[in-house]
């Protein structure tokens, strides 16, 4: 069977153009992979109704149903409406026509670890902070990727986002529980940066090389070490992956609180909606950056956010990806090696 299909309309409503010939896949949101559990039943007759009965668990922590006959896609919106729901109540979103079926595709699943509702090493709740984000966000059309993670472990890849968000914690230290043990400077010194030292019976730490990620909190058996109450981040930027210039995202922000995050994100959609090709609906937000510069893209993401007493700013960044694999460092894997 062959439709007359308007392709952006499509891939606007979450179904990808796929390698099978009048067939679509449709993409299902959950922010921070983090779902109630009675919705994958949900899911799962979604896929058995309208697919091939099978589910795909995609990079962004969402779920995929393939081989959807596309003279199908009302349906299958129609009968979404329990998790738009769910979706709205959830995460805050506003969705004004529920049978429609999700209204964008461009920002992409908000993806997170576990958190702290799980894991001893997370400084924060992940999974709270991508469903704020998710209602902040969503729905937009821009091609943005966010991913968060507990702590500097980095589970979730941040590096390799348009914004990666870490969960960092700044540790107190009391003198009067602490034992001289040093579990935490052997700990800081094999596991992290060796931010620590025991002198005179007490341990220093050099906050020039904390990286705030809480293993000395762990490490000590008296609990002298202690997570100081409050969320903070460390915010990386335009990392990505893909066929053109692969990179590491960069540290932009430090030690800033949740608000903070929040905003610098949410000021970010317009000045991709301003400087992004017109010719390109989804331009990549890094290559947006690239085009413009630093400078621009602090002046226009920064404005008006009001920094909490411990935020710092990166004062200059640079992006070492590469272009083109360097063939001199190349030969031939079937050349014999010199003897």
């Amino acid at each position: 069977m062959s439709l007359d299909l308007n392709r952006k309309k499509v891939t606007k409503n979450a179904f990808r153009i796929t390698k099978r010939r009048n067939y679509t896949a449709l993409r299902v949101r959950v922010p921070g992979g983090h779902l109630n559990a009675r919705l994958l039943s949900a899911i799962a007759l979604l896929a058995d109704k309208y697919g091939d009965g099978t589910l795909h668990i995609t990079t962004r922590q969402g779920f995929e149903i393939p081989n959807i006959p596309f003279e199908r896609m009302e349906e299958v919106n129609k009968d979404l409406q329990l998790l738009l729901k769910e979706f709205q109540v959830k995460n805050g979103v506003k969705i004004e026509n529920l049978s429609a079926g999700y209204p964008a595709a461009g920002m992409r699943n908000i993806s997170a670890c576990v958190g702290n509702r799980v894991c001893p090493f997370a400084n924060t709740d992940t999974t709270a902070l991508a469903q704020r984000l998710e209602g902040l966000l969503y729905p937009n059309d821009l091609h943005v990727k966010v991913a968060i993670t507990g702590c500097p472990n980095d589970c979730i890849k941040a590096h390799m986002q348009d914004f990666g968000i870490i969960g960092i914690c700044e540790p107190e230290y009391s003198y009067d529980d602490c034992i001289g043990c040093e579990a935490c400077v052997k700990a800081c010194e094999r596991k992290v940066t060796g931010a620590l030292r025991m002198q005179n019976g007490k341990v220093y730490r050099d906050e020039r090389r904390c990286i705030g990620c809480g293993e000395c909190v762990l490490a000590c058996p008296t609990a002298a070490w202690t997570r100081r109450p409050g969320r903070l981040y460390r915010v990386l930027i335009m990392g990505r992956t893909g066929k053109r210039n692969p990179r590491l995202a960069m540290p932009f922000l430090d030690r800033v609180s949740e608000d903070v995050v929040c905003q610098l994100i949410v000021n970010t959609l317009p000045y991709a909606e301003t400087h992004r090709l017109k010719c390109i609906p989804k331009e990549h937000i890094g290559y947006i950056v690239d085009r413009t510069g630093l400078a621009q893209f602090k002046e226009e993401v920064l404005a008006g956010i009001k920094f909490n007493p411990e935020a710092r700013i990166a004062k200059t960044m640079q992006w070492p990806g590469y272009n083109t694999l360097n063939d001199a460092n190349f030969v031939s894997a079937l050349r014999k090696a010199p003897t």
